[in-house]
């Protein structure tokens, strides 16, 4: 027999959820049978797998070693440097870090290193184990653009994943950019249209009318500066669309600097990257108590502090 105490990382979901990943390499038609023979037991009661579970809980289980160990499976995970790792909040469920350009959300490889890669090797060095990673694997909840910096969250607990990721689906998180875009943008906008998304190119195109395909959007955009040749914005994501604002911005004009794909023409200026920076997060209420009201701020990355403060020369890399 082998006893399971379910954890904070663990509660909330069903059981036989967990057991599904508990017994990864299990048929789910092995998990229901186990439960109606009561070879499985929850606080010592037969389950029929729907029970939600609560930290504390007693899962029991009621099979030979050699048996769990054969369906349990193995759980790889390689652990990676994350001492670049730059954390503006962090509780029990939740961790918010600073991505910088250049790194991946998640990964698009098997060979990729990941800012999820990252957290999770950081969690590991700080109360995580690799036995809880078979049951449940933190994970980012809004990703960003490889070249896009920023606040990025991710969910620590089962708990603090399902509500950041209901937040962000009910727009109850308001999420703010700063962008430098091209030419001299004079007052405050709020702007709006509908974005189809062309999937073999990975480009959206913005209208002003709808189509089968297309999504509603809507942006709004304050100026911070402004000069002859850039403007920098801090835009408010009304809507959370794929490339919303990159290509919103392009479709009235204002490209950000750096994005080719949606327009962007050096004119002589060197520009690294595309200059976008996810720069606050504001909480509605929230079941994450410690959450509701608040709002978090990731600083601003070297290159977009340059032109805050105003860039003359035309040279910056």
């Amino acid at each position: 027999m082998q006893e399971i105490i379910i954890n904070k990382n663990e509660e909330g979901q069903r059981l036989d959820k967990f057991l599904f990943k508990f017994f990864k390499d299990a048929p789910n038609s092995f998990v229901y049978k186990m439960l109606r023979k009561k070879n499985i037991v929850l606080n010592d009661r037969k389950s029929s797998g729907k029970d939600i579970l609560q930290a504390k809980d007693s899962v029991k289980i009621y099979m030979r070693d050699e048996t769990i160990a054969k369906f349990r499976g193995q759980v790889s995970f390689v652990k990676v440097d994350y001492s670049k790792l730059n954390i503006i909040y962090e509780d029990n469920d939740v961790i918010f870090v600073n991505k910088p350009a250049g790194v991946l959300s998640q990964k698009a490889s098997d060979n990729d290193v990941s800012l999820n890669e990252m957290i999770i090797s950081y969690l590991l060095d700080n109360g995580l184990t690799m036995d809880d990673l078979k049951t449940f694997k933190p994970s980012i909840c809004n990703r960003l653009d490889r070249n896009t910096s920023g606040l990025v969250s991710a969910g620590k607990s089962l708990k603090g994943l399902q509500e950041l990721s209901r937040l962000f689906k009910d727009r109850l998180i308001h999420k703010y950019y700063i962008a430098v875009v091209s030419g001299e943008v004079t007052g405050n906008l709020t702007i709006d249209g509908y974005l189809t998304k062309d999937e073999a190119s990975n480009k959206v195109s913005i209208t002003q009318n709808p189509s089968e395909d297309s999504s509603y959007i809507k942006t709004r955009y304050e100026v911070l500066k402004s000069t002859n040749s850039y403007s920098v914005l801090r835009v408010e994501l009304i809507t959370g669309k794929t490339h919303q604002i990159r290509a919103h911005l392009a479709s009235i004009g204002h490209p950000i600097w750096g994005d080719v794909k949606y327009g962007y023409k050096a004119n002589g200026w060197k520009v690294g990257r595309t200059l976008l920076h996810s720069y606050e997060l504001v909480f509605e209420d929230t079941d994450l108590v410690a959450l509701s009201g608040q709002k978090y701020v990731a600083s601003y990355p070297s290159d977009i502090e340059k032109y805050m403060e105003g860039v003359s020369d035309g040279t910056l890399e």
